[in-house]
């Protein structure tokens, strides 16, 4: 009587710790996919900025060109470029910081591409319609490595939230992780008015 009582509590010990096993490799494999989306998420964001200074030189080209339009992209690009995040530690808040210096240089970026449309000289160049399209090309592929930094976010979080792998997470110190979210301006539809 008393070894199978034994067997039954050894058992469930075994059970539990296969459990907990279980979902701390889970946990481990979730937050591995999200440091990798978020290498791929940092790599395109640097990819636009090295474009950046070869874009500049380019318009600078173009002796009229607004100066204070080139000036906003090189100090939004100085901003965006020391704004590091830990691949550990992808807070939302943290997450957010860091959307918030990459849209103030997209935003830049934006800006000094449709001023361009002004300059007929400087849109038959070549070079600034090749590094156009290399930054149009670059903005796609920083969307799509933010979508999947998000699907493996919300794989990480739902391993992280649920019971009772939440008591793993906390004792291993899982944390949720951030999101990128809708950039300022995107949830509001423009209005069109052809009245005018």
């Amino acid at each position: 009587m008393g070894n199978s009582k034994n067997l039954i509590i050894f058992g469930a010990i075994a059970l539990i710790a296969l459990l907990l096993m279980s979902s701390y490799n889970g946990m481990i494999g979730a937050d591995q996919g999200v440091k990798s989306k978020w290498a791929e998420v940092e790599n395109n964001y640097q990819r636009r900025s090295d474009l950046i200074p070869n874009l500049i030189s380019t318009v600078k080209g173009e002796a009229n060109f607004e100066q204070s339009t080139l000036t906003a992209v090189i100090e939004a690009r100085s901003k965006a470029t020391q704004m590091k995040v830990d691949a550990t530690n992808l807070t939302p808040e943290k997450v957010k910081e860091y959307q918030e210096a990459q849209g103030q240089l997209g935003s830049a970026l934006g800006r000094l591409l449709s001023i361009s449309e002004n300059y007929p000289n400087l849109k038959a160049n070549e070079a600034f319609r090749g590094l156009s399209a290399e930054l149009a090309g670059t903005e796609n592929r920083i969307k799509n490595a933010r979508k999947d930094f998000n699907e493996s976010v919300l794989t990480f979080n739902a391993k992280v939230l649920r019971f009772p792998a939440n008591i793993v997470a906390g004792i291993f110190g899982f944390r949720e992780k951030g999101y990128f979210q809708a950039d300022a301006g995107t949830k509001e539809v423009p209005k069109v008015d052809f009245t005018k």
